[in-house]
């Protein structure tokens, strides 16, 4: 019985820390190659888990599995609301918007007509997939600005719209979501307004008060300077479960929209929390897309 225990750990550990490495000398040799790194950990992460069957996410972390993608996805996008410029709205608002009202709407009709036609799935299962393909986010859309290096107003546009579109994406998933259970006319419009309405105000009110929070204790000294970074953290995934503790996807709002609030501050400099969250983004994307 040991022997089996110690035989499982040993998997485990070989299974956890094969990730870790295949998902950074991927990221080193997409560099050395000039390749995009999003494509070659996809192919390395097909390869280690369907094809071979070296790595199984879903036996490994189990529950835990979506929850782990949940709020390292939140991290991403807190450090993503860290590097925009309220300013930068002035020039690329309304082509921003244009890109998450129309562009969304194009995006979810052709991917829900393409499910029911040529897929040939039920209707309300088409609708709601098309829902959650309108995301690009900023796991793909950050390392291929990184790798493309767009100048200008197209690099500013696309850094929004890549971190802004993932909470916009998953509201709109649970929002079709819970029109299609709920069924009726009436009471689908009432519950996706709750929703939406639920989502603005426990997301906004997280994001706002832990941002806030945040620039206090910096302000005051409150932190030392080698606990800055892990706070910060710390904060992060905390308005994220107050947020979605309220209500479901709220999370994702609440750190994009903490990360804004700190980010256009004038109070505290924030430069070193920057850097140490764009180091954490390229340990956190190489794992999720091995995983």
């Amino acid at each position: 019985q040991k022997s089996k225990s110690k035989t499982m750990a040993e998997d485990v550990l070989l299974e956890l820390g094969g990730i870790v490495i295949l998902g950074i000398v991927s990221q080193w040799i997409a560099w050395r190659l000039r390749f995009p790194s999003i494509f070659l950990l996809l192919v390395v992460g097909f390869v280690a888990g369907p094809l071979t069957g070296v790595i199984n996410p879903d036996a490994l972390m189990g529950d835990m599995l979506l929850p782990f993608v949940s709020l390292s996805v939140a991290v991403i996008l807190f450090e993503g609301g860290l590097t925009l410029d309220i300013k930068e709205l002035k020039e690329i608002g309304g082509v921003l918007l244009a890109l998450i009202i129309v562009g969304v709407i194009v995006t979810w009709l052709i991917a829900a007509t393409a499910a029911h036609y040529l897929l040939g799935l039920n209707i309300n299962v088409a609708i709601l997939l098309a829902a959650i393909l309108v995301v690009t986010g900023p796991t793909v859309i950050g390392p291929l600005l990184r790798h493309i290096r767009p100048s200008g107003r197209v690099s500013d546009i696309l850094k929004w719209e890549g971190i802004v579109i993932d909470p916009v994406g998953a509201l709109l998933a649970v929002l079709v979501f819970e029109a299609i259970a709920t069924g009726g006319l009436q009471g689908t419009t009432n519950t996706v307004l709750l929703s939406l309405g639920k989502t603005i105000l426990f997301g906004g009110l997280s994001g706002f008060v832990f941002a806030t929070l945040l620039v206090l204790f910096l302000k005051k000294f409150w932190i030392p300077d080698y606990l800055q970074e892990s706070m910060t953290l710390t904060l992060v995934i905390t308005s994220y479960l107050a947020a979605d503790y309220f209500q479901h996807e709220s999370g994702l709002f609440a750190t994009t929209l903490m990360g804004i609030v700190i980010a256009n501050q004038k109070f505290v400099s924030v430069k070193h929390i920057l850097e140490f969250k764009e180091n954490l983004r390229v340990l956190i994307i190489s794992i999720l897309f091995i995983v």
